[in-house]
């Protein structure tokens, strides 16, 4: 377990500084593709919590089977 904890305290803080000096070049069309991916994922997650939440605002504001059958 030392082992692994020097090996890992001696290769952290040198991979925090290997892309310090890479130059800025445009995004490919790989990136964009990934990025509307995970825009698609997000909203198809998003769908479903909206119905929930609008579901759960329902449920409590109907009035209790209970009261309705008493009529």
């Amino acid at each position: 377990m030392r082992t692994l904890a020097t090996l890992i305290g001696t290769i952290a803080p040198a991979t925090a500084f290997a892309a310090a000096n890479v130059p800025a070049v445009n995004d490919g069309i790989f990136v964009w593709i990934f990025l509307g991916f995970f825009a698609m994922v997000v909203i198809g997650q998003l769908i479903p919590a909206v119905m929930l939440v609008v579901g759960l605002a329902k449920g409590m504001v109907a009035k209790p089977a209970a009261e309705i059958e008493a009529r």
